[in-house]
């Protein structure tokens, strides 16, 4: 016997299959997002930068301290639009390690690699502002201010970060100045390219499947 295919049925098998095509296409946005990129990026970073000059003027007393490893590339970036934009003053800026004071240093297995800390100037009575590229748990912050002292009583801090993932804290601690809130889930990674390093400025939010 011979079965012959009529319209209405090649019709709903043909809006079956371009469902399924847009729901795979859904999750594929889903798995991996972008947050920031090119144009959008910079423009974030100026504004951040403008927000630091509203309120610390020409930084005759204020430092910039990148928190290692990822910070660092952040604190470079912004020192280097500040200094655009102030070519005349003189921007300090360190990086900091925070190996050895983070809460779960000791749980980890093997050797654990520090980063280096540049610092060359003492911190005490000045005005520093802390950087990171993402804020989630807090415990890096907390971790960078023990590590901090080391150099000095500073008068004030505040805290820098590209992208906040405000939902995610573990302890009390919250931005100055924020580039991006991001509402994400534990499973999910936000992971922050920098030009110099990965060859573009980019922010991308991933799924687990991605990770």
């Amino acid at each position: 016997m011979k079965l012959e295919s009529s319209p209405k049925l090649i019709n709903i098998a043909a809006t079956e299959f371009n469902l399924i095509i847009y729901i795979c296409l859904i999750n594929l946005s889903m798995q991996k997002r972008t947050l920031l990129d090119g144009k959008k990026f910079q423009i974030t970073i100026k504004r951040l930068c403008h927000q630091l000059i509203e309120n610390h003027n020409d930084f005759s007393n204020t430092v910039l301290i990148g928190i290692q490893p990822r910070g660092s590339y952040f604190a470079d970036r912004v020192k280097q639009e500040l200094s655009a934009i102030l070519p005349d003053k003189n921007i300090r800026k360190g990086n900091l390690d925070i190996t050895f004071f983070r809460d779960d240093f000791r749980r980890k297995d093997g050797i654990v690699s520090a980063s280096s800390n540049t610092i060359d100037f003492l911190i005490e009575g000045c005005n520093v502002i802390l950087l990171d590229d993402v804020l989630w748990t807090g415990r890096t912050i907390r971790s960078a201010l023990d590590a901090l002292l080391a150099y000095g009583r500073p008068a004030k801090v505040e805290l820098l970060v590209l992208i906040d993932r405000r939902f995610s804290r573990q302890i009390p601690v919250e931005p100055d100045y924020i580039g991006l809130q991001v509402d994400s889930i534990d499973s999910q990674l936000v992971r922050v390219s920098w030009k110099e390093t990965e060859g573009e400025d980019k922010v991308i939010l991933l799924s687990e499947r991605n990770q």
